[in-house]
């Protein structure tokens, strides 16, 4: 044999057994090779996240500091203007109104409204027969179906001059009004409470079942009263259901923009402006998209610290 042939030789050639560093090197490729035959099937999963969700975001981030528009020279030659949108929404009074009718209109309908009332009626229809649970879960649920344009109209049917609260009233004397002139905001949440609430209901009324009734019984045997039940026993081992249920009903209410819109419009004036319908007419109708993805921005930021509230006041005690 020659010494080039030699030198050509591997040593599993030469009968030789390989080294220590062969042997890593070849471990770490199969480990290598192993790892992508697991992700390969994650890539078309990972490219629709990336499309559909992450994208939009991205997008919303990037206009927000650009003056694009959705017609004029902006629209065609858009530019990148820093943190002058935000400058701006800092100035903006009626982006403050908005903000501050935002947190109303999540309060109002959204904590007090859907999730108190819906923890009421879970309560009450606890134990109670199939047939109650039926009609009273049925009733309420059939609003939750109803589209928001549908919801809409049937509240602006029972609120105007000329609507069924009105005829109503009458009766004892009350004189007739436009409540969505009156009272716009108050009108708007009592819609969304009345069109939310079955969510909350459903939501309570799982989590009441998970309770164990040897908990309850023994603090009835201790001598507590309903209301001590439920606040002692039932409400503490709610806890995780409340924390969940309050974060789904804030991320839901303050994107509610149909059933504002077609009740109010926002109006009148900027009464019952919320920063989703903010959002819309600066965008939208002013056809300054740099601006109105501004106001999304800043929506955004309101349901996260609403949402950060909540998961902290309601935190299991053991993690505090």
């Amino acid at each position: 044999m020659t010494p080039a042939a030699t030198l050509t030789q591997t040593p599993q050639s030469r009968g030789e057994r390989p080294g220590k560093g062969a042997r890593r090197d070849s471990d770490r490729r199969r480990e290598r090779d192993r790892a992508l035959r697991r992700l390969l099937p994650l890539v078309p999963a990972l490219l629709l996240l990336l499309s559909f969700f992450a994208g939009p975001i991205l997008w919303t981030v990037w206009a927000s500091f650009t003056n694009a528009a959705l017609t004029g020279e902006n629209a065609s030659h858009t530019e990148f203007v820093g943190f002058e949108n935000f400058a701006r929404l800092l100035g903006d009074s009626s982006f403050f109104d908005a903000t501050v009718l935002t947190a109303v209109f999540l309060v109002g309908s959204g904590v007090i409204g859907q999730t108190v009332l819906g923890l009421a009626l879970a309560l009450l229809l606890y134990n109670r027969s199939a047939v109650v649970r039926m009609a009273v879960g049925g009733v309420v649920v059939g609003a939750w179906v109803v589209p928001e344009v549908v919801a809409g109209f049937v509240w602006v049917a029972f609120l105007e001059r000329e609507g069924t609260l009105n005829g109503l009233l009458a009766a004892i004397g009350v004189a007739p009004q436009n409540w969505l002139y009156t009272a716009p905001i108050l009108a708007v949440i009592l819609a969304n409470t009345w069109k939310g609430t079955a969510f909350s209901m459903m939501t309570y009324s799982a989590g009441l079942s998970e309770i164990p009734t040897d908990l309850k019984e023994a603090a009835r045997v201790d001598g507590a009263g309903p209301f001590q039940v439920v606040w002692h026993v039932v409400l503490p081992l709610l806890r995780r259901t409340l924390a969940t249920t309050l974060l789904l009903v804030t991320l839901q209410t303050v994107q509610v923009f149909t059933l504002i819109y077609v009740m109010t419009a926002g109006g009148p004036g900027e009464r019952s402006m919320t920063l989703p319908l903010l959002m819309y007419r600066e965008a939208l109708r002013f056809g300054e998209i740099g601006y109105g993805t501004t106001v999304a921005l800043a929506l955004l930021v309101v349901a996260g610290l609403f949402s950060v509230l909540y998961v902290r006041a309601l935190r299991p005690e053991e993690v505090r």
